[in-house]
């Protein structure tokens, strides 16, 4: 029974993503080195975004090639072809669209906004902000974002993750991150990599035993996390949300 290919998993995010453009050079030279060096990344975060897009797609997009004057290399599958024709196919129409909402003057929204609604994620706090610096910091990348009032906002994430995001300084992205990873309280102590971002209550639990806040952010921004038992926390009150480095994940725009 052949695989279906899910194309709505594998093509679900943004262009700017490098992981098409990898599969794409591997299609045209038939080597992954060679694709990694043309696109800007090492060997490592090409592979990763090779099985990150199989994983996606539900089947194998890349095969080994044997032989040839280079003794191997790598090659599509019929399934990594059908994944690049839609891509055109789907690049071709978004060009068309935002090209029409232009015409009408419809630039209202900034454009991580617009594409927060193309997500589809658990992760309920998604913050435009855009990206202030990149620092290789004990094997990882430690990204500096800016939100909206200029608040910095830090995430740790992989240099592999960094390079197919091809995260650049001024780039407008997405911050994401779970409800669950955010802790709310009146006051929070500064801990080395953690993010601390005050505001005021918006909503608040009244159960005893503590319970989901929203927190209106500077700038208009509202974040969803979690308050502990008698947090003391009511709503108009000024209070504290923190966050783990590690646990703000970084989106591209659509």
């Amino acid at each position: 029974m052949a695989t279906k290919l899910k194309l709505e998993g594998a093509l679900g995010h943004a262009a700017a993503d490098k992981r098409l453009e990898i599969l794409r050079q591997v299609g045209q030279g038939g080597s992954i080195s060679q694709a990694a060096r043309v696109a800007g990344v090492s060997y490592k975060a090409a592979w990763q975004a090779l099985d990150t897009l199989s994983n996606l797609a539900g089947a194998a997009l890349v095969e080994r090639a044997v032989g040839g004057a280079g003794g191997g290399g790598a090659r599509l599958t019929p399934a990594g072809e059908q994944l690049l024709s839609a891509a055109r196919e789907l690049e071709q129409t978004r060009a068309q669209v935002l090209t029409r909402i232009a015409g009408r003057g419809g630039a209202l929204v900034p454009a991580p906004g617009l594409a927060a609604l193309g997500l589809r994620t658990s992760m309920r706090n998604q913050l435009p902000c855009v990206v202030k610096s990149l620092r290789a910091q004990a094997g990882a990348m430690r990204v500096e974002l800016s939100l909206a009032d200029g608040t910095s906002l830090f995430s740790r994430i992989t240099r592999e993750s960094a390079q197919l995001l091809g995260l650049v300084p001024r780039q407008d992205v997405l911050a994401l991150c779970k409800a669950t990873a955010v802790g709310v309280a009146l006051t929070a102590p500064a801990v080395p990599g953690r993010n601390l971002l005050p505001g005021i209550v918006s909503r608040a639990s009244r159960a005893a035993s503590g319970g989901e806040v929203a927190l209106a952010l500077a700038g208009g921004l509202q974040l969803i996390g979690f308050a502990g038992p008698a947090s003391g926390l009511k709503v108009r009150a000024s209070a504290v949300a923190w966050i783990e480095e590690s646990a703000v994940a970084i989106a591209l725009p659509g």
